[in-house]
């Protein structure tokens, strides 16, 4: 995409306007004297001040550039529920982030709020040996949350459903999973369509409402197995509203919705049931608008087309395929889709083979993450049509390699998960975006360069391969 140009506003100086009204000269003052007087005084007066501020540039210049301001980032880790592993997932207007932690042993995760400095854990829907997490980026400054979380029931078709790849431990399965939402300390669980068992919560916006997929009673030959229902995108209404399903693509059995703005746009995917994470479930990236669903395009391939974020302009972020064959998702491309330039590429960071964007503001700022084929992964912040290595705006005093940025609020504020080479742990962090004098930027020289040429440990680089649920049957680090 190209940044528009502004068109400087060279509007004539007051100094040069002719006032409007009578021009004629006194008696006996010749209108020309007159004319060239006063043309004199203003060409005298411009031409010093033209003058004055060159020789402020050439005598100041240097002076005025150690004064530049740059925008850099203050980058804190979040404290965890025991465990070595934790990501922030969502950041409101609030600060509020959310996200999940691992517990104590590292066998399961819960979902987890940190807030006014300290760290909330928001339980399950089930017993505390379950999981629960925040997966998505939420977008609410009312202080709901939504997400998933296990129960004590067991799931009665052995589904792994699609909270599965988003948990931990020896019960990541076996149990059925529903959406939830929580506010004011209670977690309550978002119900499937008639004759489901499972359901899947993803954003909510000001006005309450929740969205995410949900099962019904069908069972559906386009599953991949253990998948046996299809499943629907769904948005549950503040109150007592009963669930809304929201239409798929002509010919497409299933679909998840995956993030709702404040005017109640919404945007998922709609494809077949397959192994109801992605791919072929996302054969069309949709938005949800008055009640019509519109495909919103593609970047060559019928799979993985999957939005991740819209923001209140509805603009629109997320992945796709470019590669029909494809499967395993290892050529994945971060995108942005706009009413008025339709799709388009973001582009990922040098020698990189694989990008996904996650979330997007209100001022247009993108993030994501990038990775090489071997998935040495790096958060990344797209603005004005510039890629940038978030690592290389860190401001010093911080160890880690950020590794994904996974949301951004209205502030700049980001959230996501960084390696500590400290400890070797997967910690949630914040960025907060502060200024920099360019005269002290040359102290961030050491810790980035130290960070660009650490190479990430093999099991962290398989656990971020294995998030995005391209080694669905390794027993590897979550």
């Amino acid at each position: 995409m190209k940044a528009k140009q502004q068109t400087p506003d060279f509007h004539t100086p007051p100094a040069l306007r002719i006032p409007a009204g009578n021009s004629t000269p006194p008696p006996g003052h010749p209108a020309i004297d007159v004319g060239y007087k006063i043309w004199i005084h203003i060409i005298t007066r411009k031409a010093s001040q033209m003058l004055l501020a060159i020789l402020l540039t050439a005598c100041c210049g240097s002076a005025l550039a150690q004064t530049t301001v740059a925008r850099q980032y203050q980058v804190s880790y979040l404290d965890s529920l025991g465990g070595t592993n934790s990501r922030g997932n969502s950041i409101n207007n609030r600060g509020w982030m959310a996200g999940f932690s691992l517990l104590s042993g590292n066998q399961n995760r819960h979902a987890t709020l940190w807030r006014d400095g300290s760290i909330l854990d928001l339980g399950t829907l089930g017993g505390p040996d379950k999981n629960s997490s925040v997966p998505w980026p939420v977008k609410n400054n009312r202080g709901i949350i939504a997400g998933i979380s296990q129960t004590d029931t067991p799931e009665p078709n052995r589904e792994r459903w699609s909270c599965w790849a988003f948990f931990s431990g020896p019960n990541r399965e076996g149990y059925t999973c529903l959406g939830f939402v929580w506010q004011d300390g209670v977690m309550k669980g978002l119900p499937p369509l008639p004759g489901g068992n499972n359901s899947f919560a993803t954003g909510a916006n000001n006005k309450g409402q929740v969205v995410g997929w949900a099962e019904n009673g069908v069972h559906d030959g386009t599953c991949t197995e253990p998948q046996v229902l299809q499943f629907h995108p769904v948005i549950w209404e503040p109150g007592t509203t009963p669930i809304q399903k929201l239409p798929l693509i002509s010919g497409d059995t299933s679909g998840a919705a995956t993030a709702i703005n404040n005017r109640g746009q919404v945007v998922g995917i709609s494809g077949t049931c397959d192994q109801a994470v992605g791919r072929y479930t996302a054969k069309h990236a949709v938005l949800w608008d008055q009640g019509r669903v519109i495909p919103i395009g593609s970047l060559g391939a019928d799979l993985w087309n999957t939005p991740m974020s819209i923001n209140q302009h509805g603009d629109i972020v997320g992945f796709a395929g470019t590669d029909p064959a494809d499967i395993a998702g290892d050529r994945l491309q971060a995108f942005i889709w706009t009413r008025k330039h339709g799709m388009a590429r973001l582009d990922r960071l040098p020698d990189h083979t694989y990008n996904q964007a996650n979330a997007i503001n209100e001022r247009g700022q993108v993030v994501g993450f990038s990775c090489p084929a071997d998935f040495d992964c790096r958060a990344f912040l797209w603005e004005k049509d510039v890629m940038k290595n978030l690592n290389d705006l860190i401001a010093p005093g911080f160890n880690g390699i950020l590794l994904n940025a996974q949301d951004i609020n209205d502030h700049g504020e980001i959230t996501g998960r960084a390696f500590d080479p400290a400890t070797g742990q997967l910690r949630a962090y914040v960025a907060v975006p502060v200024s920099v004098r360019a005269s002290e930027t040359n102290k961030m020289a050491p810790s980035t360069a130290l960070r660009a040429n650490l190479v990430l440990p093999e099991d962290v680089r398989q656990a971020l391969r294995r998030y995005r649920g391209l080694l669905v049957n390794a027993n590897l680090l979550p």
